[in-house]
């Protein structure tokens, strides 16, 4: 499974991706989240690696507080970060026949200027961190899975000069986290090396001003998702690269969405050396609402699908086989997972399978794709959202040469409206297979330069371009 960023809270900055519906286990396993009962929040953990999902709740003897965060472990049970007037303390959470149990785990004490939140669930599922941010610097607290015991943690990791957002794992073994942090105006992604002692080392510096941050990773492939303002000072753009690769990071023009935010939130593992092959799922939020959009490096189009009713907004997992799962929660189905299959590199976007859940059953109103099976518990979208084919997104202005596709999901809230020429011309653009980005063998990443001289056609012979002075490279990660 993908590791991906976890936003800040709503005290922070903001300057982080939107906070996500659950915390999903790294193998995705398991969920947790806060479930609302009535005027009351309580934990609830979700098992997701077994025939049909289910949920259990894990109500303590009051309600929980705003602020509150729930996080949950490899061994099933559930960590809860509790802020209490400047203390913040944690305690594992299982279930114990009608009631819960609660192991008390200690806590911190943070200055009336640090704000904590808990760091994404780590790979293995048996350690936890949490980060805290301070006026001049952050540290990593291991506050689950010590060493020497769970009894004894919180422990401190590491201090990084600076204020520092974000937080993606690189490896599977959970020793290498990187972390956006900001110093003398500008943010910059470093990376952790946790077995080290917290050595750091820099790894994104596009350009000399520019702010770089980093969304999203994928250990098997080396597929990064970052967002920077190089290529167009002032606006913040999706851009991708390889972890150890020459080829500069790339900005397709499919992921500039107008009057949109894109947000990567899951990629496709199991891509070991075709890293421009893995589905990318990002959550967009616009003007009428959240959505899910399903992107590839090899291609130039983004496919565009209505979020399932009740989605647990941003929060997902991709199958190595590219099945992309998205939990959700309706009166009807408190506890459920809807699937979409992502159709292969060589599929016409504009004819790719439809979404589909469990629970099918007709939608009165709508009509669905060639062959799709109609779903219930449809949730109104904007007249104009999905047609199948190629129909433009209302609000979102097709970039030339990029297709902004709307793949029809029966039963996840749809309209139909009918297509027009325009779109159908956009999409044909966007299908443009000749110039798609070739990605060559894996090597150190470096910068996008201006100007770079075009890349060979295929059949010749791929020559790294040197790096500018006035630009860094991503740097080796050097874990002896």
């Amino acid at each position: 499974m993908t590791v991906c960023v976890v936003e800040p809270s709503a005290a922070d900055e903001g300057d982080g991706p939107p906070r996500a519906g659950c915390a999903i286990t790294a193998d995705g396993s398991y969920a947790a989240r806060l479930a609302r009962r009535g005027d009351s929040w309580f934990p609830e953990r979700w098992t997701l690696d077994g025939p049909e999902p289910y949920a259990v709740p894990l109500p303590g003897d009051q309600p929980e507080e705003p602020g509150t965060e729930v996080q949950p472990m490899g061994d099933g049970r559930v960590l809860i970060h509790r802020p209490v007037a400047g203390r913040h303390t944690f305690s594992l959470l299982y279930p114990t026949g009608p009631g819960t149990g609660e192991l008390p785990l200690g806590g911190i004490e943070c200055p009336e200027d640090t704000r904590l939140r808990l760091l994404p669930p780590a790979p293995g599922g048996e350690r936890a961190y949490a980060l805290a941010v301070g006026a001049r610097s952050s540290v990593v607290w291991l506050v689950a899975g010590g060493g020497r015991g769970a009894e004894h943690a919180p422990e401190y990791v590491a201090e990084v000069p600076g204020r520092c957002s974000g937080g993606v794992w690189l490896d599977r073994a959970g020793r290498l986290l990187a972390l956006d942090r900001e110093t003398g105006g500008r943010t910059r992604t470093v990376v952790l090396d946790l077995g080290r002692g917290g050595e750091m080392s820099p790894l994104l510096q596009i350009a000399d001003g520019s702010d770089d941050r980093l969304l999203c990773a994928d250990p098997d492939s080396g597929l990064l998702l970052i967002r920077s303002d190089a290529p167009s000072p002032g606006q913040h753009r999706l851009g991708w690269g390889v972890l150890g690769s020459t080829l500069p990071v790339r900005f397709p023009e499919c992921l500039r969405l107008p009057e949109c935010v894109a947000t990567p939130f899951a990629i496709q593992p199991g891509q070991v050396l075709t890293p421009e092959q893995c589905a990318v799922a990002l959550r967009c939020d616009g003007a009428f609402g959240s959505w899910v959009g399903v992107w590839r490096p090899a291609e130039r189009v983004v496919r565009h699908l209505p979020a399932p009713e009740g989605w647990l907004t941003g929060a997902g997992t991709w199958t190595e086989e590219g099945v992309l799962q998205l939990p959700y929660a309706t009166g009807a189905v408190p506890c459920g997972v809807a699937r979409w299959t992502a159709p292969r590199r060589e599929a016409d976007p504009r004819t790719a399978p439809a979404p589909l859940r469990e629970d099918a059953a007709p939608v009165p109103g709508v009509t669905p794709a060639p062959g799709a099976v109609p779903v219930a518990n449809a949730a109104p979208v904007a007249s104009g959202v999905s047609v199948p084919g190629a129909v433009p997104v209302p609000g979102v202005a097709p970039a030339r040469r990029t297709a902004v596709v709307l793949t029809t999901a029966p039963g996840w809230g749809t309209a139909a409206a009918p297509a027009t020429a325009a779109g159908l011309e956009t999409a044909a653009a966007g299908l443009d297979t000749a110039a798609l980005d070739r990605v060559a063998a894996p090597h150190p990443l470096t910068s996008e330069a201006p100007g770079e001289p075009p890349e060979p056609e295929p059949g010749e012979a791929s020559v790294p371009r040197p790096v500018p002075l006035q630009k860094a490279p991503l740097g080796r990660l050097v874990t002896k």
